[in-house]
């Protein structure tokens, strides 16, 4: 039985992921992510953590698919097992059609940043067509969050946002069209902050500030989408997990005819693609 581990080197976490093959099938080992700045610290870290965890011995592991914009400073092999480099966009794209069980869609990497993929299934292998992306993401959220209100993790963001209210924060259609027979969904928002009340509290900007990092990507992925007329979305990456973004996505499918599809394990979709790449070939 041949294991093959992928390894994610992002900008605040690296996740780690392996697969077991055997001739029928292959079988799915947990994936874990570490927090660190370093990013071979991070990669060293991750890579012990997820051996002893598994009761992987060295001899096990068949090779190692690195992936994210950190493997650029890993230049040697790890503990002389064979290391190979592959490219996060093609990442992004097989893992999310992996996760999700679609043949086609448009898969977006929500990370520090945003990644937008178009990705299919054809002649038994995933291609991939990097769409461009966005600064907007994680980084935005924790920046903008730090800065107004004095928040460093997103869970307490996240407990903030719970409690706030939209309508102190943003400028939606109905606040200033009357039309009963227009054209679009009333409640969707005019402008991000552009309704900023002087009595909106803490949660109030909490909930405003994971909104609008929401609705840019998810109009973006809407776009997207439209333009190889594909109606599945496919979310991946740490934002998946935000209860406050999630829930924007799911809000917005009615009014743009699109199914945005948060898959089981989305945060780990580009790791998974990395450690898939090798049993493609």
């Amino acid at each position: 039985m041949r294991t093959v581990i992928g390894i994610d080197v992002g900008g605040s976490t690296t996740k780690i992921v392996g697969f077991r093959k055997t001739e029928n099938k292959r079988e799915l080992i947990e994936p874990i992510f570490v927090r660190a700045t370093d990013a071979v610290t991070s990669v060293y870290g991750a890579f012990g953590k997820f051996t002893m965890q598994n009761n992987l011995a060295l001899s096990d592991i068949d090779r190692v698919l690195m992936t994210g914009v950190g493997s650029t400073f890993m230049d040697k092999p790890i503990y002389s097992l064979d290391c190979r480099k592959v490219s996060e966009f093609e990442c992004v794209g097989r893992g999310g059609l992996y996760l999700s069980g679609l043949d086609e869609a448009v898969v977006v990497s929500m990370g520090t940043g945003t990644a937008l993929i178009y990705a299919n299934n054809k002649d038994g292998k995933t291609h991939t067509q990097y769409l461009g992306g966005t600064g907007v993401g994680g980084g935005t959220l924790l920046g903008l969050s730090r800065k107004i209100l004095g928040v460093d993790t997103i869970d307490h963001l996240e407990q903030l946002a719970k409690d706030g209210d939209l309508g102190n924060v943003d400028l939606r259609i109905k606040d200033i069209s009357n039309d009963g027979d227009f054209q679009i969904n009333s409640n969707l928002t005019a402008s991000n902050f552009g309704k900023l009340s002087d009595i909106a509290s803490s949660n109030d900007i909490a909930l405003g500030i994971a909104n609008m990092v929401a609705e840019t990507i998810a109009m973006l992925a809407v776009f997207a989408a439209r333009s190889f007329n594909v109606k599945n979305v496919v979310l991946t990456g740490n934002l998946t997990a935000i209860d406050s973004i999630s829930r924007v996505f799911k809000d917005l499918e009615s009014s743009f005819g699109i199914t945005f599809i948060i898959p089981e394990l989305a945060q780990f979709g580009t790791v998974i693609g990395a450690a898939l790449s090798d049993m493609e070939k």
